[in-house]
């Protein structure tokens, strides 16, 4: 006999409901498996939430083709512009958790918590991270024919004259009107915001010089650039952009907390299972080494970041740290 341990006894009607629930269960459990072990078996939608033709869909259908071909299913982009991504987040947020919808992500996946007072969604909690993909640091520019040579003669004229000078954005709580608001706190200065309605009609007026300085990405610039329209004085980071070798970091110019850039990553439905993850997560990064997509991605100015999923989920969450502090300091609200 053993001592110290209790013997039960179950009668056999209350043996039934437990044989059920464990049979139930077991089903349960070898199903999942069974539809992880067969992911893909169908085509995969990419959620875009912007409009054809700008940088993050041109990133998505570069990375995409290839992952498409990796994994032996369809990829279909599926445009949802709006609402400043809200649109197109919703829709993921809400889909099924089975790896057949999965997002395009960018910088607005860290800031509209902040920057909208209601949400039908929560950045937060309602994606699980797949992979990063990569990175392209803002660039300050100037009109051709500004007076203003560097950073720190932006910095010198901002501070002789207060509240004179402005900067352009694509709109409110986008990411050049956000680095603005940075560059603000950094350099100590007093500058105007002017929100537009998309970039191109602000850079339309930089280059007319009604503006005198705008932050941006620097694949919607480039061609500006190289055109001789616009001057660059800097980027928005500690090194150097490959697109642009010659124009000194902020660091250079004496702003080493001026850092902001435009990212993108993939994300999928929250509780989509851990194997599906692992599994586009690993076609993301292959997708990512293939000659032909780093040329691509290298011509529009990406700087390509592959990684696992929890070294891009630790990346949103320091982003989100960083930009709702500066939303919140700057009080700046989207709605």
């Amino acid at each position: 006999m053993l001592r110290g341990l209790a013997r039960f006894h179950l009668s056999q009607g209350a043996r039934r409901p437990l044989m059920t629930t464990l049979v139930a269960l077991s089903l349960a459990l070898a199903g999942g498996a069974a539809r992880a072990d067969s992911y893909p078996d169908k085509p995969i939608r990419l959620v875009v939430p912007y409009a054809a033709g700008g940088a993050v869909d041109i990133v998505a259908r570069s990375v995409g083709q290839r992952m498409s071909q990796l994994l032996k299913q369809p990829i279909i982009v599926d445009n949802r512009p709006g609402a400043s991504t809200n649109i197109g987040m919703d829709f993921v947020a809400k889909a099924p958790a089975d790896g057949y919808t999965i997002m395009m992500a960018s910088n607005s996946l860290a800031t509209n918590a902040a920057l909208f007072n209601k949400l039908g969604f929560n950045p937060s909690t309602d994606f699980a991270p797949v992979a990063r993909i990569g990175e392209a640091s803002l660039v300050v520019v100037v009109p051709a024919k500004s007076p203003i040579k560097s950073l720190k003669d932006l910095v010198a004229q901002a501070k002789a004259q207060p509240g004179k000078l402005n900067y352009a954005s694509a709109g409110n709580g986008s990411s050049g009107h956000l680095a603005g608001e940075m560059l603000k706190d950094a350099a100590g200065i007093d500058v105007l915001h002017v929100p537009y309605k998309g970039g191109a009609p602000a850079i339309t007026d930089l280059i007319g010089e009604r503006i005198t300085f705008m932050p941006i990405n620097p694949l919607e610039v480039i061609s500006h650039i190289k055109a001789g329209t616009l001057r660059p004085l800097a980027v928005a980071s500690a090194t150097h952009s490959a697109q642009l070798p010659n124009v000194p970091t902020s660091k250079e110019e004496g702003l080493p907390n001026f850092t902001a850039s435009v990212w993108w990553g993939l994300v999928a439905p929250a509780k989509t299972p851990a194997p599906i993850i692992k599994q586009l997560n690993t076609a993301a990064n292959t997708a990512l080494a293939d000659p032909e997509v780093k040329k691509q991605l290298g011509q529009l100015g990406v700087t390509i970041v592959s990684g696992s999923p929890e070294q891009f989920g630790q990346f949103v969450k320091t982003e989100t740290t960083t930009w709702n502090n500066v939303i919140r300091k700057a009080g700046i609200t989207a709605d």
